[in-house]
């Protein structure tokens, strides 16, 4: 009877070993899954990407940005803004901005949801165009701005390296800027700075996923 009940005792221990193996095992595979690996490799997460703004390009507005990791929820995106042309019938809409932001994922990083922290900062020349929200159509403005927001996106993966990313912003800019008569002039009418708070961020981002 001892000898039954030590075989019994072993093998229940042997049972649970495997089944807290079993358990380990499937945490981590469901933990870090996101893009499959090229030749049959295990899953893994990206750890940098990089992406152009469509929305931007749409108004002749250069851009680059890149997305770093820093945990499995945890990404850094830079962007850089750069519009330098001057438009038809005298227009000039030239201007620069970098956009710094830290995002949290609700997954894991590059998967589904985010919200983001973002800053933003550059330069503009700005005349005969419309501009947040007026349309400065007999003046030019020239000067800098600088702020931040909160951000809400979404990746949507279309295969192991492309995605679409969405993304919307709101938060405040603090400008200041030289007021001159004419967009086509240098007559200077004032120094003034102005308060603006909506929109701070929008985009229909191409993305290439980087390991």
């Amino acid at each position: 009877m001892l000898v039954v009940a030590l075989a019994m005792a072993n093998n229940l221990i042997h049972a649970q070993e495997n089944r807290i193996v079993h358990s380990v095992g499937q945490e981590n595979k469901t933990e870090y899954i996101l893009v499959p690996a090229l030749n049959n490799e295990p899953f893994y997460l990206p750890k940098f990407a990089i992406k152009t703004n469509l929305l931007y390009l749409a108004t002749t507005s250069l851009n680059v940005a890149a997305e770093f990791a820093l945990a499995p929820k945890w990404t850094f995106d830079a962007s850089v803004v750069y519009n330098p042309f001057r438009l038809q019938k005298g227009g000039i809409n030239q201007f620069w901005f970098v956009q710094p932001e830290a995002r949290y994922w609700f997954c894991q990083r590059f998967e589904r949801h985010f919200l983001g922290i973002h800053g933003i900062g550059g330069q503009f020349n700005i005349g005969n165009v419309a501009f947040l929200t007026e349309t400065f159509e007999d003046h030019r403005y020239r000067g800098w701005g600088a702020g931040g927001g909160l951000s809400y996106g979404y990746h949507l993966p279309m295969g192991e390296r492309w995605g679409w990313e969405f993304t919307l912003g709101v938060g405040y800019v603090y400008l200041e800027y030289d007021k001159f008569r004419c967009h086509g002039c240098d007559e200077l009418l004032g120094r003034k700075n102005r308060h603006y708070v909506g929109p701070t961020k929008a985009g229909i981002s191409l993305i290439y996923m980087i390991r």
